[in-house]
């Protein structure tokens, strides 16, 4: 089994930290059609505990979303959370492929943050390296191997065949970007208590992080500096965000500095890429999750970077019948990754 190699026929599983979601698709190709997408909500609390009592309420979770939704297949790819995976962009020698492979599992301990011996480890070609002509860049993921037996045993305990484990920020960037996309595209996924951002160009991710800053940390900040409670912390964020002319920019002042904190990590990010890549320019900023339910934020970043931003959709490289199309876009901000993982082709 692989952390990033492929399989057809199969759903898109992404077990998030308050929803799970799934989508399947039909057809192969860049683009293939909708057949099924549904989500549930899930306590925080029970996705992230450890305990068998709890990782069993999430399997049972799963199979009766899977039940309500009548999937066709037995086949899933399920995504592996950012927090769990490092992925990193690094140049190796110019070697046959067996080499590169036995090179790569040799210098892997140097490359990845925890033991080998602990890790799956799996990797990726992307082509020659911006830095030297003597060596190629290579995409290289790793996952602890008692979280992926842990996660493969969930499912398979309640009758599910896994194919491929995927990291969530590579789903991520295939659902959000266009498919014929060429120039470097950064995208931003807010989620509860963390942000993923990746910048891909010609069709593979160049980098990819995860900050921790969240759409719960810009409810804590309205909460403690508006001196509110959660519900309207909730209200108040979503309905005013980033506008300083309503409330007389109360929520803005609330909320600006975590903002800032996020943004910043941004900057550090765009910075780092473009040191790597000369001349490469980002050619957008796509942003997703709760990054594009925070009103003015995506004009924020737009002013901030002078860069065209826009709001992400998850079926943009999906077709459906035109009829559906204000009932998917209404939830597209929740179906990146697992439309991503649907999105898989071999």
């Amino acid at each position: 089994m692989s952390v990033l190699s492929g399989a057809r026929d199969f759903f898109g599983l992404d077990i998030g930290t308050s929803a799970i979601r799934l989508v399947q698709l039909r057809g192969g190709g860049p683009v293939k059609a909708l057949v099924k997408y549904a989500l549930v909500p899930i306590d925080t609390k029970v996705v992230l505990s450890d305990a068998k009592a709890d990782q069993q309420k999430v399997a049972n979770t799963i199979k009766d979303l899977i039940a309500q939704t009548r999937l066709s297949t037995k086949n899933v790819v399920a995504g592996l959370p950012s927090q769990k995976v490092f992925c990193t962009v690094a140049d190796i020698d110019k070697l046959s492929k067996s080499e590169l492979d036995k090179t790569i599992r040799y210098q892997a301990d140097t490359l990845i943050p925890t033991p080998v011996a602990e890790s799956k480890i799996d990797w990726v070609y992307l082509g020659d390296s911006p830095k030297d002509p003597k060596k190629v860049e290579i995409l290289l993921a790793s996952a602890p191997n008692d979280f992926i037996e842990q996660r493969l045993d969930m499912l398979e305990g309640i009758g599910l065949n896994v194919l491929a484990f995927e990291p969530d920020s590579i789903a991520l960037a295939r659902a959000i970007i266009p498919a014929d996309a060429t120039t470097p595209q950064l995208v931003l996924d807010m989620g509860v208590h963390s942000s993923d951002l990746v910048i891909s160009a010609n069709g593979g991710p160049k980098l990819m992080r995860s900050i921790p800053t969240g759409s719960e940390s810009v409810l804590k900040a309205a909460m403690q500096n508006l001196n509110i409670d959660e519900k309207q912390a909730e209200q108040f964020v979503y309905k005013f965000g980033l506008s300083q002319s309503k409330l007389e920019g109360q929520v803005y002042n609330a909320i600006i500095g975590t903002v800032e904190t996020l943004v910043a990590e941004i900057e550090k990010s765009i910075k780092f890429y473009q040191s790597r890549y000369t001349g490469q320019l980002l050619d957008r900023i796509i942003v997703t999750g709760g990054a594009s339910s925070l009103p003015e934020f995506p004009l924020y970043l737009a002013n901030k970077f002078t860069i065209n931003v826009e709001i992400g959709n998850s079926w943009r490289n999906v077709t459906y019948p035109q009829d559906r199309q204000n009932e998917l876009l209404a939830v597209s901000s929740h179906f990146a990754v697992a439309a991503g993982l649907a999105e898989r082709v071999e």
